[in-house]
């Protein structure tokens, strides 16, 4: 099936160019660059943790909090860099927070320590709270953009 040539391309539509051009001004406050930066040192202090805090020895702990320090790195240099197109998933950045705060009671082994306990509720909590503003962020600039839009016919 081809398109008509007089046919309008929808990515050079007014709205879209407009959506595209608040999530970017989003992007370029100082909160979410701060949020943005604290969350990826927070990720790399997840998935270095077992090796900082001293509890390698816990094989299962040790590889889950490598995984989800990883994955929450990646999760968050994404909002940076494609906000536009990840700011829906800021909720999975809350999730792995919460992963992180119940892992060393939920992972196979006893492995629930002093230091595994505060290193993970540590670095849970931050996740968690940093997954919060992203999401509050992503939500204010949709409530922004429903007050200020066109107004519908």
């Amino acid at each position: 099936m081809t398109t008509p040539i007089n046919q309008p391309d929808i990515g050079r539509h007014p709205d879209l160019l407009d959506l595209g051009a608040r999530f970017e001004r989003a992007t370029a406050t100082p909160s979410v660059q701060g949020a943005e930066a604290l969350g990826i040192l927070t990720g790399l202090y997840l998935a270095a943790s077992p090796w900082i805090a001293g509890f390698s020895g816990f094989s299962t702990l040790a590889v889950n909090d490598l995984i989800t320090g990883i994955g929450y790195t990646l999760l968050v240099a994404g909002f940076g860099s494609a906000y536009q197109r990840t700011h829906a998933m800021a909720w999975a950045a809350t999730l792995i927070g919460v992963w992180t705060v119940v892992a060393p009671w939920a992972v196979a082994g006893s492995v629930h320590t002093t230091r595994t306990i505060t290193s993970n509720c540590i670095a849970g909590g931050v996740a968690v709270l940093l997954g919060l503003v992203i999401v509050g962020l992503a939500g204010f600039g949709r409530g922004r953009m429903r007050a200020t839009g066109p107004v519908p016919r």
